[in-house]
């Protein structure tokens, strides 16, 4: 699996992210989250278990 962007040469800066659903914070793409990075909404499963607590 390669990142998003071709230009990635260990420059965490040009990665994409996206604010966390439940707390807003940013989350920087994760090799991990390669396949299903469009579907990723939360940052942590504690983000993902509190979803309808926060804001």
């Amino acid at each position: 699996m390669t990142p998003p962007t071709p230009a990635f040469r260990g420059n965490k800066a040009a990665l994409p992210s996206k604010p966390c659903a439940a707390c807003g914070r940013p989350m920087t793409w994760r090799r991990r989250w390669a396949r299903s990075w469009n579907a990723v909404k939360f940052c942590s499963a504690a983000c993902r278990r509190a979803k309808g607590a926060r804001g």
